[in-house]
């Protein structure tokens, strides 16, 4: 029932009509407990509260489907108001974005254009950039364009994902690039020829990816809520000494407030995902897919308005 449900809703997420209604009517039906507000000013407010917990953050401007170079652009000048936020408010945010809603899938000079763009001013400011991994289907892409950009920006990393295949000797090849990287097991639907069908395996290869980052001396962010995981990348770095300041845990906004606090208090770096915006709908429905647990918050919350 429970892979029924995923791919239910991991098949509602890129339903481009769906999106469309979801922007119009806003943030209702439970996304507001995963999406910070439609503006930067109510992201903004949100971190300020994280951070005053302890908790840093990296945010994120939702956006999917784009279908032409102005949007695409939008959506990068939406991409430096929120690092000239981060550094007029002075919070502790990093920014994530995805490739595809800076023109990917349009072509690789639009796409380069914006990411020079968001790269210089966030670099200017002194802000990090993570660029999100997406579908199989863009995944070879977007290593190929962070391998251009990390020749020439410090302040640009992406994210791996341990359920794909290719992970591993994707992961060798970037090493030379003393890359900062997001591991996380993986949120789209894949086929099985091209990603590790049952759970086991991927939480193998993850904790394989896990160590073998640590161990290259490269900086790791480890983004989970799986406990198991937590507890292994704990004994890895105290088993190799590993220092407080190669590493990090990243979990999403509002799912395991409690454990992210937690992890902050026992002295871990504690960095939370904040995505804000009006296209919020794909992102809503994969978190949907990956818990069963939010559903019933979401349901909850529809009873109680």
């Amino acid at each position: 029932m429970e892979q029924v449900m995923r791919n239910f809703f991991l098949f509602l997420s890129k339903n481009k009509p769906l999106t469309k209604v979801a922007k119009k009517y806003g943030l209702r039906f439970g996304a507001a407990r995963f999406v910070a507000g439609e503006s930067i000013d109510l992201a903004v407010e949100a971190i300020k509260g994280l951070n005053k917990q302890g908790l840093s953050v990296t945010i994120d401007y939702l956006g999917e489907f784009i279908d032409n170079e102005a949007e695409a652009n939008e959506m990068a000048d939406q991409c430096i108001e929120a690092i000239k936020a981060i550094g007029r408010e002075r919070i502790d945010s990093q920014l994530s974005l995805k490739m595809t809603s800076m023109g990917l899938d349009l072509s690789e000079e639009i796409v380069m254009n914006n990411m020079r763009r968001i790269l210089d001013v966030a670099q200017e400011y002194g802000v990090f950039v993570t660029i999100d991994m997406e579908d199989y289907s863009r995944c070879g892409k977007t290593i190929d364009i962070f391998k251009r950009l990390k020749s020439e920006y410090d302040n640009v990393g992406t994210v791996i994902q341990a359920y794909l295949f290719r992970t591993e000797k994707d992961m060798e090849v970037l090493n030379e690039y003393s890359p900062n990287l997001r591991l996380v097991k993986g949120a789209y639907k894949e086929s099985p020829l091209v990603a590790f069908p049952d759970k086991k395996d991927v939480d193998e290869n993850f904790k394989k990816i896990i160590k073998m980052h640590l161990l290259n001396g490269n900086y790791t962010a480890v983004a989970t809520h799986d406990d198991a995981m937590i507890e292994y990348t704990k004994q890895i770095v105290e088993e190799y000494n590993i220092p407080h300041d190669q590493f990090e845990f990243q979990m999403l906004y509002g799912i395991r407030v409690e454990r992210q606090l937690e992890l902050a208090k026992e002295g871990y770096k504690m960095r939370v995902y904040v995505p804000y915006g009006t296209d919020w709908y794909g992102y809503f429905m994969r978190r949907l897919a990956e818990r069963p647990a939010n559903v019933a918050f979401v349901l909850k919350g529809v009873i109680n308005k």
